[in-house]
């Protein structure tokens, strides 16, 4: 079990000053996992500084302006596949089934495709599963650090860490069919407005989507014990 997907869900969190508080030993957990890249390291360091060191509200806009704001950069896994379709409701309850069957309970305001709940799921689980859970999450994983790398956001850093842990990497026809969908600018008030109002947006087709719930449903078919919930400190799972 690893506690680098707890610490980079931390990186992920909406910054307050209880998650700032765990920055450091969120980012000695991610120093010293050999599985990273340097430069993927540093970066990460860097990101924790940022967000630490920031005026509060700084970081607070700038996350919510990134990732609330910016529809093509949610952090919601299942919006860039099936968009507010009928189709993500249904993903979603077969994924919270997963969750529960697997010891954790999600609170009632947490979406279970939301990346950081997704990977704090992920550090309950031994490695090899849990990097194969998260390669099929490889190509929009990679379209969203190539969005932030466009963006010169920090936050590059740790799609960055993502892909250097999934088990596959991005499958090239579904990281272009996503790259081909509008990048919305959340300066462009009335462009988001309409994108907003369309009711079935698709960020790509959904044969090729983020975890699907039933490559999920077969992975988890032998998987281990069940699990608690960790807590959201760096300690042991």
């Amino acid at each position: 079990m690893s506690l680098s997907y707890r610490a980079l869900a931390l990186l992920l969190s909406y910054p307050t000053e209880a998650t700032r508080g765990l920055l450091p030993d969120a980012t000695a957990v991610l120093a010293a996992d050999e599985g990273l890249p340097r430069a993927v390291r540093r970066a990460l360091g860097k990101l924790a500084e940022d967000i630490a060191t920031d005026d509060i509200y700084e970081a607070q806009e700038r996350y919510v302006w990134l990732f609330d704001r910016t529809r093509s950069l949610s952090l919601n896994l299942y919006e860039h596949v099936h968009g507010e379709s009928r189709d993500r409701g249904q993903a979603m309850v077969a994924l919270l089934e997963l969750y529960r069957a697997r010891g954790l309970e999600l609170s009632a305001n947490e979406l279970p495709d939301h990346l950081p709940v997704f990977l704090e799921f992920l550090s309950t689980l031994p490695d090899a599963e849990a990097a194969s859970l998260l390669g099929e999450a490889a190509h929009v994983l990679s379209a969203l650090g190539q969005r932030l790398h466009k963006r010169q956001s920090p936050y590059r850093a740790v799609f960055g860490a993502l892909t250097a842990l999934a088990a596959d990497p991005a499958d090239a026809a579904a990281l272009a069919a996503l790259m081909a969908e509008p990048d919305d600018n959340p300066d462009d008030l009335e462009a988001i407005d309409k994108l907003w109002a369309e009711t079935a947006v698709s960020f790509g087709p959904s044969d090729v989507g983020c975890p699907k719930a039933d490559a999920l449903v077969t992975a988890m078919k032998q998987g281990p014990a069940p699990v608690r919930r960790p807590p959201a400190a760096m300690g042991a799972a």
